[in-house]
């Protein structure tokens, strides 16, 4: 390694700082715990900058159901977008390194988006706050902001995986051509996939004084078009697109199921309100109750693929039916129309009803008064 760079100090004394190698890959390793920001955000998505949520380090993945660990990933961030960023950290680079980022980035793919059920990734997360003693909502909540809607992250995190959308980064202290080569070949023909290489070099000064200098590599100009392109090609629902676009795909009958009970949550405005979201596999409107001085209260999905949907953790952790009683009731309601919750409350799962299910009149009007109790018992409070 050569090279240097000066830091300029308040009393114009000029300082030289001479590149230095890593003790060891578990020193950049920490170096990213710590410092997440060294992903470097604003140089992979110059538009919007990336921000980074550690699920953990060190997190395993199978190669089948039955197998056990195959292979360990370094560390596993979600962005602001709930995209997963695989992060393996290498010290030093060489042929051998190149050989396995080719390897490693189709095992990643291809595994992760298999056997990472959005269960295992959020019980991956809350393991990781409880071993740093920090509290996993507020953690979140200082990510995303009070607002943001936790049970929906989650579900695009998921959506993200089936989608196989992941971001790969290869990290090392220095990235030699051929790397930068493969690396490059491979952001350009995996798609949606991303593949990045990062190289972080540290400089040191005689008296201690430390700079870290990060720089993706991988971004070509084809692969940020084509990327570019799909994600402007990610569709935002409206009412006359996603009525228009279920009635394409799942036929007159379930379109007009998910009118009614669309029309029966516009009729309960300003109470109740309709927002819409993104996503060709999965995006719909969400029905949201509004209370004064609280968070909206979410009720339920229903999406372009035919489903009805509630969060078992949002009812399950919230008042009323966080408490045993009212959880008990609540289950035994919705169980009548077809959604199984867990026994108890707050975990994640999201039963769903098959919208074909309710195209019997007295079906679907039973579906719509087990919501109207739902939310008569969450005005109560």
């Amino acid at each position: 390694m050569a090279g240097g760079i000066y830091l300029i100090q308040d009393d114009d004394r000029l300082v030289e700082m001479m590149e230095q190698p890593y003790d060891s890959e578990d020193q950049l390793q920490d170096l990213l715990v710590t410092y997440p920001n060294l992903i470097a955000g604003d140089q992979i998505d110059r538009a919007t900058a990336r921000k980074w949520l550690l699920i953990s380090r060190e997190v395993t993945v199978a190669n089948d159901e039955e197998t056990a660990v195959q292979w360990s990933l370094d560390h596993l961030f979600l962005d602001q977008d709930a995209i997963p960023t695989l992060v393996d950290v290498r010290r030093t680079p060489n042929a051998a390194l190149r050989q396995k980022v080719l390897g490693q980035s189709i095992d990643y793919a291809a595994n992760a988006v298999v056997y990472w059920p959005i269960d295992s990734i959020i019980a991956f997360f809350e393991a990781n706050c409880r071993d740093r003693g920090r509290d996993p909502e507020q953690i979140f909540e200082d990510f995303l902001g009070a607002d943001a809607n936790e049970d929906q992250f989650w579900q695009k995190v998921k959506t993200n995986l089936q989608a196989g959308k992941i971001r790969l980064v290869f990290v090392a202290d220095e990235i030699s051509a051929e790397m930068r080569r493969v690396v490059e070949f491979l952001n350009e023909q995996m798609d949606p996939v991303e593949v990045f290489a990062l190289e972080i070099k540290q400089y040191i000064s005689e008296d201690g004084l430390r700079t870290l200098v990060p720089r993706v590599i991988g971004q070509t100009a084809e692969a940020q078009q084509k990327k570019s392109s799909a994600t402007r090609e990610r569709r935002r629902w409206d009412e006359s697109s996603f009525f228009a676009e279920l009635k394409a795909r799942r036929g007159a009958e379930e379109a007009q199921t998910a009118r009614e009970i669309y029309v029966w949550v516009k009729n309960q405005a300003p109470e109740i309100d309709i927002q819409w979201g993104t996503g060709d596999t999965y995006g719909g409107f969400v029905a949201h109750l509004h209370r004064k001085g609280k968070k909206p209260y979410q009720l339920f999905t229903v999406d372009i693929a035919g489903k009805m949907e509630i969060s078992a953790h949002n009812y399950g952790s919230h008042p009323p039916f966080s408490a045993e009683e009212k959880w008990l009731e609540l289950r035994n309601k919705l169980s009548s129309i077809g959604l199984s919750l867990p026994t108890e409350p707050g975990e994640r799962r999201s039963p769903s009803l098959a919208l074909f299910t309710l195209q019997d009149e007295s079906a679907l009007k039973q579906v719509i008064e087990t919501f109207g109790w739902v939310i008569e018992e969450i005005k109560r409070l």
